[in-house]
C-alpha cells in the first residue's frame, strides 16, 4: 500500500467520522471511519519506516585530495 492509499484511507475515514450523518441498521458509520483512519495511520507509519530504512546508506568514501604547489619561483 503506497502513501497515496494511506492518505486516502485517512481522508475517507475522517469524512465518515466527522462529516456524514447517515444511519445504517447494524453498522456504526463513525466506528467504520475510525477504523479506516487507524488503518491509514498504521499503513503510513509502516511505509515511512520502510522508506526511511531503505534510504539510509552510508556516504561513499571521499576521494583523497592531492594538493600541488604551482607557484612560479625565480
Amino acid at each position: 500500500m503506497g502513501m497515496g492509499w494511506c492518505i486516502g484511507l485517512i481522508a475517507a475515514g475522517g469524512i465518515l467520522t466527522f462529516a456524514v450523518d447517515w444511519q445504517i441498521d447494524g453498522m456504526n458509520i463513525t466506528l467504520v471511519g475510525l477504523i479506516l483512519m487507524a488503518a491509514g495511520l498504521l499503513g503510513l507509519s509502516a511505509y515511512v519506516s520502510v522508506f526511511k530504512r531503505r534510504r539510509m546508506q552510508p556516504p561513499p568514501p571521499a576521494a583523497h585530495v592531492i594538493e600541488e604547489d604551482h607557484r612560479i619561483t625565480r
